[in-house]
């Protein structure tokens, strides 16, 4: 019942006038992969992968989805196969010219906690500002054709209210608050006379309660800049800080800059809580240098403080039409790494042909005295695209490090877009 009440919020919206559009996409692709389950044995296994995207409707009414169909051909597991409704919503727009609706399974963009939920979302928009807030319950494992059971404890609610109305800049103020029910599960324990019994252990539900605000600004051939804060309301505290900016007015040279505050997210009423955890500072400066209108030189160099200590990271690259090259060392606290990548695509035979090849080698340690560990990685592949709406992607990919010795493994897909009316 919760199942076809689900799909008839969805869906209620196939009352339309014709004529009607039908356009999405439809792709299925498999993946090959050796999964070790003890030292010298193994399993290949080729995973499937049937996904199909899909938007119907008419001007501002529109039933929309996204589905997956997931199994492995070799060595199945319990799940398989496993069925995911990752979105089935229905899509009101410019109702009275100023509001909008959705109702089903649909995503949710947010800086704090995004994801998918089951719900409604009413957006007011008018004259440079939007009002939207939205009200759910959250998606069950697996993202499962059905409604998640105790709604009270697993339930999101928030809004938004943004400026557009003066030029190049952009306000925000959000509010979210989202529950999860956390999982009962019997564990080994022992009795007042040390003998070993099965207790269930239960947990308070658990929850995210955040209010945010932003500030961008945009203005071409000038620069960027965005601000960025979020308020923990359950622990009263400040969970982050954010600024960015770029500057763009010397000519062929971009500057920017970054710092970031951050504490680490913990779920009210959660055990992690309790310990004794560190907030991080992190800031980093950078230049891009623009030649001949198609090379660009990419120089970064970042500090991050934690507790007690510090780490540096450096960033050196090239990009161009024909591909990019990045070199990046990590030093102090976070550990030692170096490490080299280099990728390329380059378009034949006016699109017909893209085939593509990459390369990443990393030495790394946790400090100083410890010993280097190395890991390759290679990939290397082609697009086909006999079609404008008909294409095949191959790739192949290699790692070598101390725990995947020589790894292989093989992606295949295919993609079938369309778009009809009627």
């Amino acid at each position: 019942m919760k199942k076809i009440l689900l799909f008839l919020l969805a869906s209620g919206m196939l009352y339309i006038n014709f004529p009607q559009s039908l356009n999405g996409r439809f792709s299925s692709s498999i993946y090959t992969f050796e999964r070790f389950d003890t030292a010298g044995s193994s399993t290949t296994n080729a995973r499937t992968y049937q996904m199909l995207s899909f938007n119907f409707g008419n001007e501002n009414i529109w039933l929309r989805s996204n589905f997956n169909l997931e199994t492995d051909l070799s060595n199945k597991q319990l799940s398989d196969p496993r069925f995911r409704v990752y979105n089935l919503y229905a899509d009101f727009q410019k109702i009275f010219d100023v509001a909008s609706l959705k109702l089903g399974r649909q995503p949710l963009y947010n800086s704090v906690a995004g994801g998918v939920f089951d719900g409604a979302t009413v957006g007011l928009n008018y004259s440079g500002y939007k009002l939207m807030a939205y009200y759910g319950g959250n998606v069950p494992a697996y993202q499962k054709l059905e409604l998640i059971d105790n709604w009270n404890d697993n339930y999101l609610l928030g809004g938004e209210f943004t400026v557009y109305a003066i030029m190049d800049w952009r306000f925000s103020a959000k509010y979210i608050n989202k529950n999860f029910a956390s999982q009962s599960y019997t564990a080994v324990r022992l009795d007042p006379d040390l003998n070993p019994i099965n207790v269930l252990i239960e947990n308070q539900s658990n929850q995210y309660q955040f209010l945010s605000g932003e500030i961008s600004y945009n203005k071409q051939k000038f620069g960027s800049g965005n601000i960025r804060y979020d308020y923990d309301l359950n622990f009263q505290t400040s969970s982050r800080f954010e600024i960015s900016g770029r500057y763009e007015q010397i000519k062929n040279l971009g500057i920017t800059a970054y710092y970031n505050y951050r504490e680490p997210k913990i779920r009210y009423n959660s055990i992690f809580s309790v310990f004794d955890y560190g907030n991080t500072w992190e800031i980093e400066g950078g230049l891009d240098y623009l030649i001949d209108n198609k090379y660009t030189l990419i120089g970064k160099f970042a500090n991050v403080t934690y507790k007690d200590e510090r780490s540096q990271r450096v960033t050196l690259g090239i990009s161009s039409p024909f591909g990019s090259i990045t070199a990046r060392k990590n030093f102090g606290y976070a550990g030692e790494m170096d490490a080299i990548s280099f990728y390329t695509a380059l378009t034949q035979f006016d699109g017909l042909l893209t085939p593509s090849l990459g390369f990443s080698y990393t030495r790394y340690k946790l400090s100083e005295d410890d010993p280097s560990n190395d890991l390759i990685s290679v990939l290397g592949g082609a697009n086909i695209r006999p079609f404008r709406t008909l294409s095949f992607d191959i790739q192949g990919q290699y790692l070598n490090n101390k725990i995947y010795n020589n790894d292989w493994r093989l992606f295949f897909k295919l993609n079938f877009w369309f778009n009809t009316i009627f």
